[in-house]
């Protein structure tokens, strides 16, 4: 598998890394629960700043980070501005997501970037940016209704390793069994091919819920598990996911 090392941790090898979202509505309220998450089981922090009440506030994002940068210890922090149209609480227009996210790549603390691949006018050039400003870019693609055909699913992830993000992410919603089997399958095929590119993917919802244990079987890096409150139907409470993980790996071993 192909790894990217990010504060002495392996993404993209062995047992997924474990990320936990914060969604959190008040600076307070943020800032405690990372300060939480930093002495948590968490592998990877992810600040879901569509769920924070004072998004479209500059000052108010950058003091978040600010009181964050001195929190995060060895945890690597993901900075997320989820849109409406990929199943996220807030919209924003082009202009006000590409502030957002220089925002991220000058506070210094975020250790990567996520980029919604296809909502993005020029998004390799985007990310040829956001890397030069030394953050890693995750570019994701998210469909809370359907699983596309794996020809589809296969298509959206070359597309998306093809324009230089460091790692690609693919969530999707099963409305069978067989479509649960089909994004694990597209998930060995595309690690195959690409194996210097750590991919991660998710079958959502309760039917999708084994995809969120089998990464290191398959080939997703990082799985995501929920303190407060999930980002997304399905997730484990992370110290179970934790546990599940932990027994995966060592029967691996």
């Amino acid at each position: 598998m192909g790894m990217l090392k990010i504060k002495k941790r392996e993404i993209g090898s062995g047992r997924p890394l474990l990320c936990v979202p914060v969604m959190e509505e008040r600076t307070e309220d943020v800032v405690k629960e990372i300060a939480y998450l930093s002495e948590s089981c968490a592998d990877m922090i992810e600040w879901r700043v569509d769920a924070f009440l004072h998004y479209d506030d500059c000052n108010a994002v950058r003091d978040v980070l600010a009181q964050a940068a001195g929190l995060l210890k060895d945890k690597i922090f993901l900075y997320t501005f989820r849109s409406r149209k990929q199943g996220g609480l807030a919209q924003v227009s082009g202009q006000e997501l590409e502030d957002l996210h220089d925002l991220a790549a000058e506070s210094g603390c975020v250790d990567l970037v996520d980029l919604e691949y296809f909502e993005e006018k020029r998004p390799y050039h985007r990310i040829r940016q956001l890397k030069k400003q030394g953050v890693h870019v995750i570019a994701s693609h998210h469909d809370f209704e359907q699983t596309p055909d794996p020809e589809v699913m296969q298509m959206l992830l070359e597309q998306m390793q093809e324009g230089g993000a460091d790692i690609v992410k693919l969530a999707v919603m099963p409305q069978c069994e067989e479509d649960v089997l089909h994004l694990l399958d597209v998930t060995v095929r595309f690690r195959r091919k690409h194996p210097k590119t750590p991919v991660v993917t998710m079958s959502m919802g309760r039917l999708g819920s084994i995809s969120r244990l089998c990464g290191e079987t398959f080939g997703s890096c990082v799985t995501f598990g929920s303190h407060e409150k999930p980002s997304a139907p399905g997730q484990y409470q992370m110290e179970r996911l934790r546990g599940m993980l932990d027994v995966i790996h060592e029967s691996n071993g």
